[in-house]
């Protein structure tokens, strides 16, 4: 044993209590199998990679600090006092990454900078009735999922925190479930990032619901009139303004993205290059990176991981059945070729879930183009999703006092 002292990380297995070393080493296998699928491309590369690597190392590296009690150089989220944060901040490498990035929301807030400057928003201009019909029916998990979750028995913040995993938008979930549940905000937003990285693989079973023959229906795009990019920037500048004075409390993540969508119409190239370039993909790393590194042994041993883990499925399963719904109903009183998958493409992971919708569309007909008409659903989702995330921070504060 006095060996083993020279090699921290295998000496706590032996100090620590049972269910903590077994649950070190689930998290470790898992990590190893988040690696292996993100390399694969089965999982979501972008955020499941870093993740992977940051649970790896985080629960490895297990260490005896002073006083004999056990931690890493990695982040503590529980320290609070001024003097207790500037000891971290100067011990724990990404501590200045979460406590100026993470515990005010601000990561969020620059992933839907980097959002916005990639955004196409012509479709949901150019038809913007369809989008939004489509986004509203989209948002059934976000709905639902609320009274579900407090029936388990969760609290209202809990269970609102989770229901935003419906949305199927990570920054979103981050940003709301530090505001309503922050004690559960790293179980929440793991749940949401590992299901949305799966998106890919469940969507596609579930739109089988939808006959062959209408999922592989063309759209005409000569009917989709000419949008001006001033029209799109005055857009993004009322949106913004309007949003902001009604939910205030969401404000951010409005002027986050419409900030860069802003600038993407404004024409403004080296803004465009920054913020759809190093300011998006750099924040998605340190995102999935410190997010990994937060997801310690205390995490899966906490009591409610499972049930999140079930909401998250319920969350997400009623937001895409609902956005089929929406997708077929339209089709049926829509008076031009109408492709029911368009709803699908309404559950606002932009642009993941309009690129699901697209392949499976290809599927059933390889002719079959509805990428560009996916879009405007799927951002309209976004903006219906932030919306409802409002409504439960402002509506809860209320409630709470």
């Amino acid at each position: 044993m006095m060996f083993l002292q020279i090699f921290q990380g295998l000496y706590t297995f032996f100090i620590t209590a049972p269910e903590i070393a077994f649950a070190r080493l689930f998290l470790i296998l898992l990590a190893f199998l988040f690696i292996f699928l993100s390399y694969r491309k089965i999982l979501e590369p972008l955020i499941m990679l870093p993740m992977g690597v940051g649970m790896l190392a985080v629960n490895g590296g297990l260490m005896v600090m002073e006083a004999g009690q056990l931690g890493n150089l990695f982040i503590n989220p529980m320290a609070s006092n001024v003097e207790e944060l500037m000891y971290y901040l100067q011990i724990d490498f990404l501590q200045p990454i979460y406590t100026f990035t993470f515990s005010n929301g601000l990561i969020a807030v620059l992933i839907f900078m980097g959002i916005g400057a990639i955004t196409d928003i012509d479709i949901l201009l150019a038809r913007p009735f369809m989008s939004l019909f489509l986004a509203v029916f989209a948002e059934l998990g976000t709905i639902a999922t609320l009274p579900i979750a407090m029936a388990m028995g969760l609290a209202p913040n809990e269970a609102a925190a989770i229901a935003l995993v419906g949305g199927a938008d990570g920054p979103m979930v981050l940003y709301g479930a530090i505001l309503l549940a922050r004690d559960l905000f790293v179980p929440i937003t793991v749940v949401a990032y590992i299901y949305l990285g799966v998106i890919y693989a469940g969507y596609p079973l579930l739109v089988r619901i939808i006959p062959k023959r209408l999922r592989g229906v063309e759209m005409d795009f000569r009917t989709i009139p000419k949008v001006s990019r001033g029209a799109k920037f005055t857009f993004a500048i009322v949106m913004v303004s309007f949003l902001s004075l009604l939910f205030p409390v969401a404000a951010p993540l409005f002027a986050g993205f419409f900030l860069g969508l802003a600038i993407k119409e404004a024409g403004i190239p080296r803004y465009v290059e920054f913020m759809s370039g190093p300011l998006l993909y750099g924040a998605t790393l340190f995102l999935g990176f410190t997010l990994g590194a937060l997801l310690g042994v205390d995490i899966i041993l906490n009591p409610k991981v499972l049930l999140l883990l079930v909401l998250g499925v319920i969350a997400l399963t009623l937001s895409g059945l609902g956005g089929i719904a929406g997708g077929l109903i339209y089709a049926k009183f829509s008076k031009e070729p109408f492709n029911p998958l368009l709803g699908i493409a309404a559950v606002s992971c932009v642009p993941t879930t309009a690129k699901v919708a697209q392949k499976c569309a290809a599927a059933a007909n390889r002719k079959a183009m509805i990428l560009p008409f996916a879009m405007g659903p799927c951002v309209a989702g976004v903006i219906t999703t932030a919306i409802i995330a409002g409504i439960y921070i402002s509506g809860l504060s209320l409630l709470t006092g």
